[in-house]
């Protein structure tokens, strides 16, 4: 069946079977790839190589989809737009699968405070290469990824409670700790309003004014940021910053914007305000 295009029954068989291993890779669980290929070729007659190949393909278009994927399957981006429809609809028939919870977190919160591992933001010199970057912003815009974090809200709750941990190990680290006891949670204790999610310190005791974006994707996947966001940027330039936290499903890291975010990323309009004359 070389050549042949995958019907949407083969995509969704080979769908289910790759988020089956996902779940047991990202619970810690033994899985045997080898087994699940051999089952695949039974049940759509394809060959270990196509099925591998396809393996791969659905790494990438999670990849492009800000979610996590199997490490052992590495992402090759010559898919076919059907395959990512394909999915999507799998994620969009089980939607609990991007409300689970990262290893570490609990409904109350994580268990122990711990600094955040902080390298370079995304920059021109580091990007990946070009069909790469351009199927994944093609598949983020078809699919509002951005958006999709966003409306989030256990995502983005637990990405806070976990800055918030980082802040406060990195000042006791720093023998500050009554500037640890004065961070301030600004989303939960007086709503989403000020432009920024957490009020903390540096450790010389300037402030330090914190909006936290979440993804369990990778560092370049889109985001989205408000006017007001924007606004509490340009306010508070020496003070404010974005912390971008991503992999957080699995081991989460960050890395930190600054105003002007226009020097860092590109803004782009999604909406507009329509008012009558």
């Amino acid at each position: 069946m070389a050549g042949i295009d995958w019907t949407d029954e083969e995509n969704a068989l080979i769908i289910a079977d790759y988020f089956a291993m996902l779940a047991d890779d990202l619970a810690g669980r033994p899985y045997n790839k080898a087994a699940s290929n051999r089952q695949l070729q039974q049940q759509i007659e394809r060959t270990r190589t196509s099925i591998e190949f396809k393996h791969q393909n659905i790494s990438a278009v999670l990849k492009a989809l800000g979610e996590d994927w199997i490490n052992g399957y590495k992402p090759r981006f010559n898919f076919q737009i059907p395959l990512a429809d394909a999915v999507e609809r799998w994620l969009s028939e089980n939607h609990d699968w991007r409300s689970r919870l990262s290893p570490g977190q609990t409904a109350s919160g994580l268990r122990e405070e711990q600094a955040l591992w902080v390298g370079v933001p995304p920059t021109l010199s580091n990007q990946p290469p070009p069909q790469e970057l351009e199927r994944t912003l093609l598949i983020a815009r078809k699919f509002d990824v951005a958006g999709r974090d966003e409306r989030n809200r256990s995502l983005g709750r637990a990405g806070e409670e976990r800055v918030l941990a980082h802040e406060r190990a990195t000042l006791k680290g720093a023998g500050r700790d009554d500037l640890a006891r004065r961070i301030c949670w600004v989303s939960q204790e007086q709503g989403d309003g000020a432009g920024y999610d957490i009020e903390s310190f540096e450790p010389d005791g300037r402030p330090r004014r914190i909006e936290v974006k979440t993804t369990n994707g990778w560092e370049r996947t889109p985001f989205h940021i408000s006017r007001n966001e924007l606004a509490a940027a340009d306010e508070w330039r020496s003070e404010w910053c974005l912390l971008r936290l991503w992999n957080f499903s699995r081991e989460a890291k960050a890395f930190e914007l600054r105003p002007p975010l226009e020097a860092h990323v590109s803004l782009t309009a999604t909406s507009f305000q329509a008012s009558f004359l």
